[in-house]
């Protein structure tokens, strides 16, 4: 296994821990600021409009499990992913009037067989951005992973994750689903399972290992670039089809 947890320094700890929480309560309230004025814009496409009633739906669910755990038993499962980012932002603008803030949030990071450095230089910046006491683990398996973090972190009950409908296992999924047998049992709570691939997306359309991703052949055009072979390609928020966005992935 290999941890790194990432925790505030150790001088002054009192003032550390303090100017720690005034720097997430900021952050929250700025976030939550952002996403009330988008909620309270007058959109003018269905596409937008869509986002907006997503976004409510996945704060809702947040709000729920904030009233069914104490933060003390809540992490997140972050990877620097467009789907947990864009959950990670709507679980900061929640957590704006949450009456007692830690310094930092649980998390983890489950690393993939193969990580693009891009990807763990991203994770290990944006954890500290966004105020997450981020704990690495490589395993074998996300299993494995889970288990020693909760072995680790005992008094965790339930882990925020970004899981989509048409991402693998996701289809039956809904917001909130206790482990399966055999798993470290924990409750997933999945506030963006319902969005689609066209209301979240970031850099390649899905991303894994440096061994398994390549683009996505969806989104080629015939052109003159350095992509190879006369290839270019077009940016990834332009898929729409959420059946295409693992086309660049070899499992």
């Amino acid at each position: 296994m290999t941890e790194t947890v990432i925790h505030p320094p150790v001088d002054q700890p009192h003032a550390q821990q303090a100017n720690g929480q005034h720097s997430l309560r900021a952050l929250c309230s700025k976030l939550n600021a952002q996403v009330e004025a988008f909620l309270q814009e007058d959109v003018q496409t269905e596409r937008l409009k869509r986002v907006q009633d997503q976004t409510r739906i996945s704060i809702h669910v947040i709000q729920e499990a904030l009233k069914r755990y104490s933060l003390s038993e809540i992490s997140f499962s972050y990877n620097g992913g467009k789907d947990c980012l864009v959950l990670l932002i709507l679980y900061l603008a929640a957590l704006s009037t949450h009456p007692s803030l830690p310094a930092l949030l649980e998390s983890i990071y489950i690393v993939p067989p193969h990580p693009f450095s891009e990807v763990d230089t991203f994770v290990e910046s944006s954890s500290s951005q966004y105020h997450l006491s981020l704990a690495r683990y490589a395993k074998d398996s996300m299993k494995a992973a889970f288990a020693d973090y909760l072995a680790e972190k005992p008094e965790i009950k339930a882990i925020f994750v970004g899981t989509r409908r048409t991402d693998p296992h996701g289809a039956d999924l809904t917001h909130f689903d206790m482990t399966d047998h055999g798993w470290p049992s924990f409750m997933r709570v999945q506030p963006v399972i319902d969005w689609h691939y066209v209301e979240i997306w970031t850099g390649y359309t899905s991303l894994g290992g440096t061994t398994d991703t390549h683009p996505n052949p969806a989104l080629r055009v015939e052109g003159s670039g350095k992509m190879g072979q006369g290839w270019e390609y077009r940016p990834a928020y332009e898929l729409e089809d959420d059946g295409e966005e693992r086309l660049g992935r070899d499992r």
